[in-house]
Order: structure tokens, then C-alpha cells, then sequence
């Protein structure tokens, strides 16, 4: 990647290739990590296709397809905040995700505020994502996913107490009802700019897709 600048609804590339530079490509998803994953899909799809230093790829293909790419739980908004706040969900899992998704909610948003809902499976190192997001959120929401590996919500309740501090927690056994306490706690004080993340498992993204009208992921 040889550079990379913020879109509306996405971001702007410049990728190196085995065969030349390909500028000008639109990237409908989030976060450098993203970025960073489109030029290895590049240096695969040249590698498949035998494209080198005298043969490059169809730069029009190239961007084509980069610009219809799809990941439904990454980053994806759910609501588009007017009149109320922005909703993300993002399928971010363990503590690298979380570390990733804290990161493109830094450089690729704005918000004056910003509450999370979090609902995790017990079996993995949640300490960990709550540490990873905690510099990120005012504050955050916890709750529980469909799955019966759901950890439960009191026990992550304390966890998150451990993290951002007793204040800063609330506790909602219910998905699509923590979400709507966060978009309500996420707009106190603030007219504008602001926003909701959905996180800690791809289970708790498709169920928030679901809430929201679309397809489970």
C-alpha cells in the first residue's frame, strides 16, 4: 500500500503491484487493516494470474472489483445517524480485532462521544478486548448474543467494571435493547457527531445486523 486517504463511506488507495502502481481505488470498508488486506488481495490475484513487470492486471478490473467488495460485520453502519446517533457493528472477537477496530474508530471517525455494546462468548480472552476498547469508549453497554457459549452478562458487567470503571458501565441482558440504551446514553450532552459500536462476536454482529433489517452475516 502506498497510500491511503479517507472517503465517504470508505477510503481512497493507491496500491504497489508486481507490475506498476494502481491509483485511484476505492475501498468501501474501514480501517487501515482493511487497506492492508486489499493489497494482499492484489499481490494474490496477480500471483494467480501470472501478472508481473510486463504484464500487469486491467487497472479499470482492478478498481472495479475492489469498489463492489462486501464484509457484512466489518465496520458495517446500521444506522446512518440522522436524527439519531451512527450504529456500527463490527464482528471483532479477541483482543487483535478489538486492537484493529479501535484503531479505524480512531483514524476513520469522528465521533463527539461514543458508547459501545459489547456481548462476548466466555471461552474467549474478553479481559482482553475490553482493555483494547476501553481508550476508544465514553462509555459501554453490556449485554448477551444468542449463542449458549454467551458469556453472561453480570460476569462481563464485572469485568468491564475492571476496566472502565463502575460510572462508565451499564449492564442489559437484552441485545436490541442494550443498543437502543446506548444510542440514548451516547446522545446525552451531545446534539451531534455521535455513535454506537456493536462488538464482541460475530454472533453478537449478525444479531445486530438482524435488529437492524438485514441478513445475518
Amino acid at each position: 500500500m502506498r497510500e491511503r486517504e479517507l472517503a465517504i463511506g470508505g477510503q481512497r488507495l493507491s496500491l504497489q503491484g508486481l507490475s506498476g502502481t494502481y491509483d485511484d481505488i476505492f475501498l468501501p470498508l474501514h480501517g487501515e487493516h482493511q487497506a492492508s488486506n486489499a493489497a494482499i488481495a492484489l499481490a494474490a490475484a496477480e500471483a494467480l494470474l501470472g501478472a508481473g513487470p510486463r504484464q500487469g492486471l486491467d487497472a479499470d478490473a482492478v478498481r472495479a472489483a475492489f469498489a463492489s467488495v462486501q464484509s457484512p460485520g466489518r465496520l458495517e453502519r446500521l444506522a446512518a445517524g440522522q436524527g439519531g446517533p451512527t450504529i456500527l457493528t463490527d464482528a471483532a472477537h479477541n483482543p487483535h480485532g478489538a486492537r484493529a477496530l479501535a484503531a479505524a474508530l480512531t483514524t476513520d471517525f469522528r465521533f463527539t462521544r461514543l458508547v459501545g455494546v459489547v456481548a462476548a462468548l466466555r471461552d474467549k480472552d474478553v479481559r482482553g478486548m475490553l482493555d483494547e476498547l476501553e481508550p476508544v469508549l465514553n462509555e459501554i453497554v453490556v449485554s448477551a448474543n444468542s449463542s449458549p457459549r454467551a458469556m453472561d452478562p453480570d460476569e462481563l458487567g464485572a469485568l468491564a467494571v475492571e476496566v472502565f470503571g463502575a460510572e462508565r458501565v451499564s449492564v442489559e441482558p437484552v441485545l436490541a435493547e442494550a443498543i437502543q440504551q446506548a444510542g440514548e446514553l451516547a446522545e446525552e450532552g451531545c446534539e451531534s457527531g455521535v455513535g454506537v459500536i456493536v462488538t464482541g462476536s460475530v454472533v453478537t454482529a449478525g444479531q445486530a445486523r438482524t435488529i437492524f433489517g438485514k441478513e445475518p452475516a
